[in-house]
């Protein structure tokens, strides 16, 4: 693992924390029937979106994440208990519990909302970046989403567009090996996605995504260079989620001992490691472990015990 400041490492890992306790938080809530609808997970890949936020300025930048966006919104520091609470339908949630688990936003943390339609949020983000063209603002837009995305006909426009007007925007796909439950290597001809760059013209790269230090230095590399006026990139972050595409999903279609490679590969175990071997005490990684987790305990029980929305505003706040 990439390693700087023992000091950023415990930073990345606090987030980390955050985002996979919020995970199991909400499976523990669907389980008890709390929590209905369809849920996507994203434990295993918590590296992609502390690191790549870290790299952003969120006063400016905006994120346009995938349906599987919890971990998108706790790294821009959307509180836990705003999240649990949207998912939980309780009206203290991040859009009042209209959202849900798929169509929630936080424009006031840089997190420009998730969408269930596959890629969608890539032309969306364009829309972000060719406006900072016009107001001065600066602004980068960060497409993020899976790689069975990128065969999807608007990804394909959305960085066509992109290229062709060199609109500050990083596509960043978050290749777990899986579409949805089909191996992706199985689908493409070559599984190196981030060369389709150069059919665009623009530059590509590869990064581990369990390491959040490589993901923040990958992305402040093409987001200084959008910021310039230089133009789109594509970052494919690789990466294992560790739970199912959905919950109630089986994966038996993932072959004997995947499973276990991803465990020992997954972001927040690296970390771990990397600070131990650096000196910091097993004490201290306990303490930020703890500190995270009694947070997500309280942030729970704040947001069962909110009112539900009332579905006689059902209409507000609509926009047409």
């Amino acid at each position: 693992m990439t390693t700087r400041s023992t000091k950023e490492l415990v930073d990345h890992l606090r987030v980390m924390y955050r985002i996979r306790f919020t995970e199991e938080t909400i499976a523990a809530l669907r389980a008890a029937g709390d929590v209905v609808g369809s849920v996507h997970l994203c434990n295993g890949q918590e590296a992609v979106y502390t690191g790549a936020v870290a790299a952003l300025d969120l006063a400016v930048d905006a994120v346009f994440p995938t349906y599987r966006g919890h971990g998108w919104a706790i790294a821009c520091g959307v509180p836990p208990r705003a999240v649990l609470a949207e998912l939980l339908g309780r009206a203290g949630g991040i859009n009042g519990g209209r959202g849900g688990s798929a169509y929630f936003t936080a424009p006031d943390h840089g997190m420009f909302g998730e969408n269930s339609i596959v890629g969608a949020g890539a032309p969306i983000a364009c829309g972000a970046a060719l406006s900072a063209t016009f107001d001065g603002s600066g602004r980068v837009a960060l497409a993020a989403f899976g790689e069975g995305a990128m065969n999807q006909g608007a990804v394909h426009e959305a960085m066509n567009f992109a290229a062709a007007r060199s609109l500050p925007v990083i596509f960043l796909v978050e290749n777990n090996a899986y579409s949805e439950l089909t191996p992706t290597d199985t689908m493409v001809r070559n599984d190196q996605l981030f060369r389709r760059a150069a059919g665009y013209g623009m530059p590509g790269a590869r990064v581990d995504g369990n390491d959040p230090v490589a993901v923040a230095d990958a992305v402040g590399k093409v987001l200084e260079r959008a910021r310039a006026g230089r133009g789109p990139a594509l970052l494919e972050a690789m990466t294992q989620r560790i739970v199912g595409h959905y919950i109630g999903d089986a994966q038996h279609y993932r072959p004997a001992g995947e499973l276990d490679a991803a465990l020992e590969a997954e972001p927040i175990g690296r970390a771990e490691r990397a600070l131990r071997a650096t000196g910091v005490a097993a004490a201290e990684l306990d303490a930020v472990r703890a500190a995270v987790r009694t947070e997500l305990e309280v942030a729970a029980a704040e947001a069962l015990a909110e009112p539900l929305a009332d579905p006689t505003t059902v209409l507000e706040h609509l926009h047409a």
